[in-house]
């Protein structure tokens, strides 16, 4: 019998035993996981492509001749760039310096937190996590000028450094790059923090045991086993803590001084203060450009190519 006998006959079709649905609705169920992605890209393009794109056409501009404080003109002078940099290269190289420190304090005092929170928190754990997002609940700024007084002279931390012998007597750690990064820190701290629980968390507890079986003492496991397996939370965990705090200028204008500001300082004040409007386009770029070959290149060095 032919196969467009068993077909008339009600018997089973070379497509399958899947209907075929109606034009109409074939198009709308198609079209549904677009229909969905429309919020989420006109908020893109209303509010990352289109500034990105007035941000490009500022950086290019040059000042109007006799015109007033703030007014330009485009003439496409790509040499800002380079002036931009030129002269602020010292705020990019601190910027990169302080951040890669408060990510490296973040990581070590994130991940054994976070190896506590997964694997000895027990019923206190909801707390625990509670507790690491707490200091959100209360203003950025409020938390910067907290550190103002506990890195005080007065204050106890100063006071038993001295007392130690582990500063000079006129010594202060207020208004310097310590302060900054204790200040970068703290701030980003739950950023690092809760991507290495999430990556600890989701371990199976028979490769940690498998671990122990072999003879592996608590280090070799550590080593060994969780720390290679909890690696993206690492890497998530040290991208979340570095992209914001390199281009953070909170911390350095409330903790800092004039000797340890940043570049988000600098951009703050050509945009704010001197209304120069192309070298803070041009050093936005260009912070945008070194963060992003510092974390392509941080990513394949870390084996983690598939983040991005």
């Amino acid at each position: 019998m032919s196969m467009a006998s068993v077909s008339r006959l009600g018997g089973p079709h070379p497509s399958g035993n899947r209907q075929a649905l109606p034009p109409e609705k074939d198009t709308r169920r198609r079209s549904t996981p677009y229909l969905l992605l429309l919020p989420g890209l006109l908020w893109l393009g209303a509010f990352f492509a289109l500034p990105i794109l007035t941000l490009s056409g500022t950086s290019t501009q040059t000042r109007a001749p006799g015109g007033e404080v703030g007014e330009f003109i485009q003439t496409l002078r790509l040499a800002n760039y380079w002036e931009a940099f030129d002269r602020y290269q010292e705020h990019f190289g601190r910027s990169v310096l302080y951040a890669g420190m408060a990510t490296l304090a973040a990581l070590l005092i994130g991940y054994p937190l976070a190896y506590m929170i997964a694997f000895r928190g027990g019923r206190w754990r909801n707390v625990l996590l509670v507790l690491v997002v707490a200091p959100f609940f209360c203003s950025f700024i409020l938390r910067t000028y907290a550190w103002r007084q506990i890195l005080a002279d007065e204050g106890t931390v100063v006071r038993t450094f001295k007392w130690l012998h582990l500063m000079p007597e006129q010594a202060s750690l207020t208004a310097t790059a310590f302060a900054v990064v204790c200040g970068l820190t703290y701030n980003f701290l739950p950023f690092m923090t809760l991507p290495i629980y999430a990556s600890l968390e989701r371990l199976d507890h028979r490769l940690l045991e498998a671990g122990h079986d072999l003879y592996g003492g608590p280090w070799t496991v550590l080593r060994k086993v969780t720390l290679p397996l909890s690696m993206p939370g690492v890497v998530a965990g040290t991208l979340l803590t570095f992209i914001p705090a390199a281009g953070d200028f909170v911390n350095a204008g409330l903790l800092g001084t004039t000797r340890t500001q940043m570049i988000g300082n600098v951009i703050e004040s050509r945009f704010i203060d001197l209304n120069d409007y192309p070298t803070a386009a041009c050093l936005s770029f260009l912070m945008m450009a070194v963060i992003l070959v510092l974390v392509l290149v941080y990513i394949r060095r870390t084996g983690t190519e598939e983040l991005v």
